[in-house]
C-alpha cells in the first residue's frame, strides 16, 4: 500500500483566534474533542435522522449517524495514510446545524427565512462552531482550526456563490483564511462521501425495521441480491435480522473498497503529488467508480420511493414542518420571551432561526404544545 501521507493535512495553519498548541494533542484532536464536548453535539441524540426521535429507541438519530460516518471516514483516511483525526472531526461535526425533524424541518425553516437571508444546515454548522457555542473566556465559538472550518464549509464541494456565506457567517471572518473556490481536502472529501455511504445503508436498515421495506423488495436491487445469494448458501439460521445485518455490513465494505481503489486510481490518473495539487484540481478525487455511482443512484431512488415518500414518513414530515412554521411565527411576535436582548441585537430573524435550529425534536414538540 502506497503512503499518501504527503497529500493529507497534518500541519495546521492555526485558528482564527491564536492559542498555544497542546503538548499532548494535535490541533485536529483538540478540534474533535471540542466537537464531542459541545452542547450542539449532545443535542443530536434527540434529532431526527428519518424517524422522529420519539418513535423508538433503535432508530438512528443524528448523533448515531454522525458516529457511524466518523467510523467509516476514519477507516478510509487511515488506510490511505491521510489525517484520520481530521476526517473524524469533520464527520462528527457535519450535521451540527441540522434542525429538528430532519430535512423537512430544514425546508420549513428555510421557507420561514426566505425574506431574511434563508437557512442552510451546512452553513448553520459553521455558525454553531464559530459563534453560537459559547464556553470560552477569550473568544466566541469553538475556535476550530482553519482546516476544519474549510472542510465543513466545503462539505458539498468548493463554494462558487458567496452570497449565503456572507449572509450567514460574514466574509470578514473568513477572508484571507479560506480559498472558497479551491477544492476541499481529501479528508473533507472522505467525510462527505462517508456520509452518503452511512445514510444509504443505515436508512435501509431502519426502513426494514420499520416494516416499510421488505427483504424481498431490497433484493430486487442486483447489488443486494448478489450479497444475499452469497450468504444464503452458507447461512444456518432463519433469522432474517442477522441476515440483514450481514447484507448491510457487506454493502458498506464493498462501497469502501470501491471508493479506496477508485480514489487511488484518480490520484494516479490526475498525477496528484502534493496537497496543492489536491486543492487546485477542479473535480472531486474521492469518488466511486462508474459502476458504484450507478448502484448508489439505484439505492437512492429505492429509498426515495419506498421510504422517504412513504405515507407514514410524509405525515410526520408535514407535522414537523408545521411545528417549525408555528414556532417561527409565534417567536417572531414576541422574541424577548424566548431570546435575550444580546441575542436579538444583531439580527432578530437570524437569532430566531439559530434558536429553532438548535432545538431537539422533543423540545420543539413540547414548546409547540405550550404556545
Amino acid at each position: 500500500m502506497k503512503n499518501y501521507s504527503k497529500l493529507g493535512l497534518f500541519k495546521s495553519k492555526g485558528r482564527i483566534f491564536k492559542e498555544p498548541n497542546s503538548l499532548y494533542r494535535s490541533p485536529f484532536q483538540r478540534d474533535r474533542d471540542r466537537i464531542i464536548h459541545s452542547a450542539s453535539f449532545r443535542r443530536l441524540k434527540h434529532k431526527t435522522q428519518v424517524f422522529v426521535n420519539t418513535e423508538g429507541d433503535h432508530y438512528r438519530t443524528r448523533i448515531t449517524h454522525s458516529i457511524e460516518v466518523a467510523q467509516i471516514a476514519r477507516s478510509i483516511a487511515k488506510h490511505l495514510n491521510l489525517n484520520d483525526d481530521l476526517a473524524e472531526t469533520l464527520s462528527l461535526a457535519h450535521d451540527l446545524g441540522h434542525t429538528p425533524f430532519g430535512h423537512a424541518g430544514e425546508d420549513s425553516l428555510n421557507e420561514c427565512m426566505s425574506n431574511y437571508g434563508g437557512f442552510d444546515h451546512n452553513l448553520q454548522t459553521l455558525r454553531i462552531v464559530m459563534f453560537l457555542e459559547n464556553k470560552y473566556l477569550k473568544f466566541r465559538g469553538l475556535n476550530l482550526t482553519i482546516e476544519t472550518i474549510d472542510g465543513l464549509l466545503k462539505h458539498n464541494g468548493p463554494i462558487s456563490d458567496l452570497s449565503l456565506v456572507k449572509e450567514l457567517i460574514g466574509l470578514n471572518y473568513l477572508n484571507n483564511k479560506i480559498k472558497f473556490k479551491q477544492s476541499a481536502s481529501l479528508e473533507a472529501q472522505i467525510s462527505s462521501i462517508s456520509d452518503d455511504i452511512a445514510y444509504n445503508n443505515h436508512d435501509i436498515q431502519d426502513g426494514i425495521r420499520a416494516k416499510m421495506i421488505s427483504l424481498d423488495e431490497l433484493i430486487e436491487i442486483n447489488f443486494f441480491k448478489d450479497i444475499y445469494n452469497f450468504h444464503k448458501k452458507n447461512i444456518k439460521t432463519n433469522n432474517k435480522e442477522i441476515l440483514i445485518y450481514q447484507i448491510i455490513r457487506d454493502s458498506i465494505d464493498l462501497m469502501v473498497k470501491d471508493l479506496i481503489k477508485n480514489t487511488i486510481d484518480n490520484l494516479k490518473t490526475n498525477k496528484i503529488k502534493s496537497v496543492k495539487d489536491v486543492f487546485e484540481i477542479k473535480k472531486p478525487i474521492v469518488i466511486f467508480s462508474e459502476k458504484f455511482i450507478d448502484i448508489e443512484k439505484e439505492i437512492r431512488f429505492f429509498l426515495r420511493s419506498k421510504m422517504y415518500n412513504n405515507n407514514k414518513v410524509l405525515i410526520k414530515n408535514n407535522n414537523g414542518k408545521k411545528i417549525i412554521k408555528d414556532l417561527f411565527n409565534s417567536i417572531k411576535k414576541n422574541p424577548r420571551k424566548f431570546l435575550t436582548k444580546e441575542q436579538l441585537k444583531k439580527n432578530k430573524y437570524r437569532a430566531i432561526a439559530d434558536f429553532i435550529s438548535g432545538m431537539t425534536d422533543r423540545f420543539a414538540i413540547k414548546l409547540h404544545k405550550n404556545i
